[in-house]
């Protein structure tokens, strides 16, 4: 009879939100609030609207016993807390959600799953800066090749794994945006200033570059396809580069993250078609007569340093998607029985599994092909440039329209969170969801200014160790100084080495690669054609 009923000792435990910052949450008002248990006599509710429960002595805490004359209401009341907690399990969290959240396009619809994962995250992971591996193997050779490839690899897969965690690491709340992540992490202004930058230029410079290789992939296509002997007038390289910033905007007007999910599997499905094919062909083609591995020679020994920090940026710099992992995991629900990180985790590790056997044969395979005689754009110009006259002119058209495709689809996934940037300022101020045609006006707006960018700015693509080294942080840095700040392992622990030896170290050679890359652009003298494209 003195017992403690096993289940109110369960519901007294869920902590109380004041009521002066009751957050919203998603569930309807009728089931947080059940009249079995406000009828209950032991949950009666007081004049100023909260609940009487048995008086605590001070110092003491009075467990909640069931009087014996109320034993005939012990069955009742079970049942409503039993009611409660099933509810509780099924909704989730008492999430703190934004009502903004519902208007935006990356949280505006939450019925993602592990497929959407996967799909997502192949896309943003695989594309054509993988084709850049091979002239990283020139400067590091193959073995410090392999291994770095190997190493950055599992570092990034890591902090994948960190991000995924993180994204309900605080109870009731979702991170549903890395810049979110970093603010919570580092305080307000501190994660503005170490976050909102490298994302941005993330997502704005990669759809950039896209335009840049989408572009001069669609020219490079209509040549192909029209023939040595075309009689037609081509488009110049920047009509080339408005036809696909075009198609790219009509893509761009679907409304959200989980409905570009389609459009992500066909990106994904793309990417490992033409990477296979692309390293199929090299090798398939054999070496190139003369064909060297030693590592290039340097004029002197800086910049023999330059050319291995450059190679490293190149490596990093093939590892991207890490500003979309909280955004990606935004999109699925979460409750106590199913979190969210459950899906996300499974679809990452097929996703991963499957850039692996994209990234390895053709950083291997092109470096062999071709050695130290690739090209400084990658191993799709070698193709070109060295198998033009010996490859069908079919096989040459399929792998560039693929490309195509590809870049179009990325495009979108890295839009979607300028595109939530745009349309939260609209919404915070107006708090209302964006119409219709002020949505396409952002895209469309966008979409000119990555134009011009890319107009103004045609040799982007060619800097990719520089951008691997300002991109590095988000992608190797911040979250594993995530976890030591919010998580706190044991000092001295093995996670707490871990995360502060990775993170420590990851700065450091960002501060390099950064150096590298401009030291290296000013004694190679990479010519800087402003408002020329190629």
């Amino acid at each position: 009879m003195d017992e403690e009923i096993p289940e109110l000792r369960e519901l007294r435990s869920i902590p109380v939100t004041p009521r002066g910052l009751t957050p919203a949450i998603s569930a309807p008002p009728s089931q947080l609030h059940s009249p079995s248990l406000t009828r209950s006599p032991l949950l009666t509710p007081t004049g100023g609207g909260g609940i009487k429960t048995p008086a605590r002595t001070s110092g003491t805490r009075t467990p909640l016993r069931t009087p014996r004359f109320m034993t005939p209401l012990a069955s009742p009341m079970r049942r409503a807390v039993v009611s409660m907690r099933g509810y509780l399990e099924d909704v989730g969290h008492l999430t703190k959600l934004d009502p903004q959240d519902q208007w935006l396009p990356i949280t505006e619809s939450r019925n993602g799953n592990a497929y959407y994962s996967a799909f997502h995250t192949l896309s943003s992971g695989v594309g054509f800066q993988a084709l850049v591996l091979p002239v990283a193997f020139t400067f590091l050779g193959w073995t410090w090749g392999i291994i770095c490839l190997t190493i950055a690899f599992i570092w990034q897969l890591y902090t994948l794994w960190i991000l995924i965690q993180l994204h309900e690491s605080v109870p009731g709340t979702r991170y549903c945006r890395y810049l979110q992540l970093t603010m919570a992490t580092f305080g307000e202004k501190l994660g503005k200033v170490v976050a909102l930058f490298p994302t941005m230029y993330l997502s704005a410079g990669t759809c950039t570059a896209l335009i840049i290789v989408g572009g001069g992939s669609l020219k490079l296509f209509f040549e192909i396809v029209c023939g040595p002997n075309c009689g037609s007038k081509p488009l110049t390289a920047i009509e080339w580069y408005l036809v696909f910033v075009c198609l790219a905007v009509v893509l761009a007007q679907l409304p959200n993250l989980n409905s570009i999910a389609g459009i992500s599997l066909i990106g994904a499905v793309t990417a490992v078609i033409y990477c296979t094919m692309i390293w199929t062909i090299s090798v398939a083609k054999g070496r190139l007569p003369g064909v060297s591995y030693e590592p290039v020679k340097a004029k002197s020994d800086i910049a023999r340093v330059l050319g291995v920090l450059n190679a490293l940026g190149i490596i990093a710099f093939a590892f991207r998607g890490h500003n979309l992992v909280l955004e990606i995991q935004a999109t699925m629900p979460s409750t106590l029985k199913h979190p969210s990180h459950v899906p996300m985790w499974r679809g990452v590790k097929v996703a991963y599994l499957i850039i692996a056997l994209c990234l390895y044969p053709i950083a291997i395979g092109g470096y062999w092909a071709y050695g130290n005689m690739i090209p400084p754009n990658g191993v799709l110009t070698a193709l070109y440039a060295f198998h033009t006259k010996d490859t069908a002119r079919s096989l040459l058209g399929l792998t560039t329209l693929l490309v195509v495709i590809n870049c179009l689809s990325c495009f979108q996934i890295y839009a979607m969170p300028v595109f939530d940037n745009m349309e939260s300022g609209y919404t915070s101020k107006h708090n209302k969801p964006c119409p219709r045609w002020l949505r396409s006006g952002f895209r469309a707006f966008f979409g000119g200014v990555a134009f011009l960018i890319a107009v103004a700015f045609p040799f982007l693509s060619s800097l990719a160790g520089l951008i691997g080294g300002i991109a590095l942080p988000v992608t190797l840095v911040y979250p594993c100084f995530m976890w030591a700040l919010i998580k706190k392992p044991e000092r001295y622990s093995a996670m707490w080495y871990i995360n502060w030896g990775l993170g420590c170290l990851g700065v450091l050679l960002s501060i390099l690669l950064v150096t590298g890359g401009i030291w290296s652009l000013i004694d190679t003298g990479l010519k800087l054609h402003f408002f020329k494209p190629n």
